[in-house]
């Protein structure tokens, strides 16, 4: 049974927490969706409230604590960056007490399993239903609306909030289960596969490069028999996503995706296991963090790229980086 602050039958006041690049992005496609069916409006609250800016101007309105707006919605997604905010969020929403029986929580922030695994068991002592939603995609996916989203958690809950996920943030719903720690585990499985993808066409470009192979015959191949996912990760080398223009954001953080693939080499280990390319991969991106703080840029998670290139005996920088930056640092002299 849902809560008092649905407005009536199949008009759910929904909430939003968390509007980094990826959340604010699904929260826009939220409003959107709300907006074009006359819902009513999504209710927001970030650390930065001003990050809601164009959730405003879209009529999507602001709230002043994570139990204000808990308080007044049956729905509530958080996107948030990490496990510890994600506890920090629960932590406020629990002030609610009994008033949060009969919410949907809704996360689709990336943690380690056992974090879903204790949030699930504190959000039940109050009565609230808990679906793990982790997202699968970059920033302009997200954009887009064509995420793919792996959806763990009671039926109930989840077929209340499934007309918000395909066709709205997503272009598809992978449905794990029950228990919530399963979408984690997919998630978690998922991050180490593009870690490795990432850090072996990093190898093949930088390979290709030193033999003397152009890099778009290269990419020819990966998109023709690899396929689009491959593709798409080729691209961000090549294009020089991997290390944004000075003052654009990455597509998907090398923060995040340090903390993402460590969760599974974590997991593996708790299992007896090693995971030789994931670890690969974080000792890479740790080394492409340590880049960009001495050159004070930001950086894509497949910036292993440029640490691979490095132990090579090429810069950091591809030569279409080295061209761009270039016209841009002439434009502004």
């Amino acid at each position: 049974m849902l809560s008092s602050s649905t407005t009536q039958e199949g008009n759910l006041q929904l909430g939003w927490i968390g509007l980094g690049s990826m959340g604010l992005a699904m929260a826009l496609n939220i409003q959107k969706h709300l907006h074009a069916s006359s819902q009513p409006n999504l209710k927001y609250w970030n650390r930065t409230l001003s990050k809601g800016d164009p959730l405003k101007d879209m009529a999507g309105e602001s709230s002043s604590s994570v139990s204000e707006l808990a308080s007044s919605c049956s729905v509530i997604f958080i996107s948030v960056s990490d496990d510890k905010t994600l506890e920090k969020v629960i932590n406020d929403m629990e002030k609610l007490g009994s008033d949060l029986k009969g919410k949907i929580i809704v996360d689709t922030t990336t943690v380690h399993p056992s974090t879903t695994t204790s949030v699930t068991t504190r959000l039940k002592t109050h009565g609230a239903s808990y679906v793990a939603a982790p997202v699968f995609g970059s920033t302009p996916v997200a954009q887009a609306g064509q995420l793919l989203v792996a959806v763990a958690g009671e039926e109930t809950a989840v077929s209340t909030i499934s007309p918000f996920l395909k066709g709205v943030i997503a272009r598809g719903v992978i449905r794990v289960g029950e228990d919530p720690a399963q979408a984690l585990l997919l998630k978690t499985t998922s991050n180490m596969l593009t870690a490795g993808m990432m850090y072996l066409i990093s190898e093949a470009h930088t390979l290709a490069e030193k033999s003397g192979l152009p890099s778009a015959v290269l990419e020819s191949l990966i998109e023709q028999n690899l396929g689009t996912y491959a593709h798409g990760v080729s691209k961000r080398l090549t294009s020089g996503a991997y290390l944004p223009a000075e003052g654009q954001a990455p597509q998907s953080s090398l923060e995040l995706g340090i903390k993402d693939v460590q969760h599974g080499v974590d997991l593996a280990r708790s299992k007896g296991m090693k995971l030789d390319v994931a670890e690969s991969y974080v000792e890479a991106a740790k080394k492409a963090k340590g880049w960009c703080e001495k050159n004070g840029r930001a950086l894509d998670s497949s910036s292993v790229f440029g640490v691979v290139r490095q132990k090579a005996g090429l810069d950091f920088e591809n030569e279409v980086v080295k061209e761009r930056d270039s016209r841009s640092n002439e434009a502004g002299t």
